[in-house]
């Protein structure tokens, strides 16, 4: 073991006793020497693929570095992981991996060593980007084993998608279109109109790869993505991804500590729950900016409990919309074809509570209580019916 790595041993150390003089101390005498730079990445590397053996993936990493600790850890971890990922051949990457990695920008922007390079870049002191890595490894080395939801880097194998995913990036972006101009457009029935096209479009489709999956050499498997869940008001937000799931096939458990809940479900409802998710999360906060601040008749300000109640009545009503919503398209497309589509889908719900009591076999119910606020839940559920539709703590949330 080298001078570098006992020094960084003991700052791990110091960071775990929370000995703030001891860690910087180890940080001081790391940052005067010369093999820092190339031991420390190795560390954190070495550090960053174990995360992938124990169920972790890109954008979770990412997350939890910015939550944890700042979004300059968060940028570090990015860099870190596209480092790493140089050990793998593409074709052993998921592809899913892929886009984490696109959508994150990870990629080696920089050349020669690293801590010189991010030195540079944030115009800081050699020993604060020292401490600032050894942070962001303290961080990953004490992170908890996660469900693995697809095969890790170096693992994954390139196979033919299933027929029911043919066209899904074209009904992915013509849905994204449509929920564009939803987001974009002041007038509710205009909203309502967008997102009533993409949320019938994206049911249509649900059926057709179920349809698909119910003939001979059908049989897609369940799936899984984590969803970030961010501050404040966590809990009405994780609610309103139940809602949406609970109305789209899909089960959501959150894992609140980590900042995010897994969904599970198939590819084609899960992909709709994500995006559905965020539009909603951009029209309820518009509708938060133009409530304006609440204040009690003292003058003291009631802002957190307006806004829990607020967001809490907008998830109730949303997840009373989609549910008629998918009730009708069901409904309809089921005379349509001359189907009982109930008997089609329900084997498919069953698939997916089994593939959440494999992965997740000690999970807990919780009923979730939130603050109250009149005026917040009546505006919260009206701007519900103008919006357009188209071992932490692991738990599935009742409404």
């Amino acid at each position: 073991m080298s001078k570098a790595d006992e020094l960084i041993g003991a700052a791990m150390e110091a960071l775990a006793r929370e000995d703030q003089a001891a860690f910087d101390s180890a940080a001081a005498f790391l940052a005067d020497r010369d093999d820092t730079d190339r031991v420390l990445v190795e560390v954190a590397t070495r550090a960053i693929s174990g995360l992938w053996r124990n169920g972790w993936q890109p954008a979770d990493v990412v997350r939890i570095a910015a939550r944890r600790l700042t979004d300059w850890h968060g940028r570090t971890a990015a860099d870190l992981i596209a480092w790493e990922m140089r050990a793998y051949a593409p074709a052993t990457v998921d592809e899913r991996w892929r886009d984490q990695l696109a959508g994150l920008e990870a990629t080696v922007w920089w050349k020669g060593g690293y801590l010189a390079a991010r030195q540079a870049r944030d115009g800081a002191g050699r020993l604060v980007t020292v401490s600032g890595v050894l942070e962001l490894l303290g961080l990953l080395t004490g992170l908890p084993r996660l469900e693995s939801l697809s095969p890790p880097p170096g693992a994954a194998r390139r196979t033919v998608q299933p027929r029911s995913h043919a066209v899904s990036e074209k009904t992915f972006a013509r849905v994204r279109a449509l929920l564009a101009k939803a987001e974009s457009t002041a007038y509710a029935a205009e909203a309502e109109t967008f997102t009533s096209a993409a949320q019938s479009l994206m049911a249509k489709y649900s059926i057709d790869a179920a349809m698909l999956d119910a003939r001979p050499g059908g049989g897609e498997a369940p799936a899984g993505i984590r969803v970030g869940i961010d501050a404040p008001y966590e809990q009405p937000k994780a609610v309103l991804l139940h809602l949406i799931a609970e109305a789209n096939r899909c089960r959501v458990i959150w894992s609140k500590e980590l900042g995010f809940a897994t969904v599970l479900g198939f590819w084609a409802d899960l992909s709709w729950v994500e995006v559905l998710f965020t539009s909603l999360l951009v029209q309820a906060q518009t509708a938060l900016v133009n409530s304006g601040t609440k204040k009690h008749g003292t003058g003291r300000s009631r802002n957190k409990a307006f806004r829990q109640s607020f967001l809490s009545a907008f998830a109730s009503r949303i997840g009373e919309r989609l549910a008629e919503a998918t009730a009708a398209v069901v409904s309809q497309e089921s005379a349509g074809r001359g189907t009982d589509l109930v008997r089609v889908l329900a084997p498919r719900e069953q698939e997916v509570e089994q593939a959440v009591e494999r992965m997740f076999p000690n999970l807990v119910s919780h009923a979730v209580r939130t603050s109250w606020d009149r005026e917040g839940w009546a505006a919260g559920s009206t701007a519900a019916d103008q919006a357009s539709l188209g071992a932490p703590d692991r738990r599935r949330l009742s409404p």
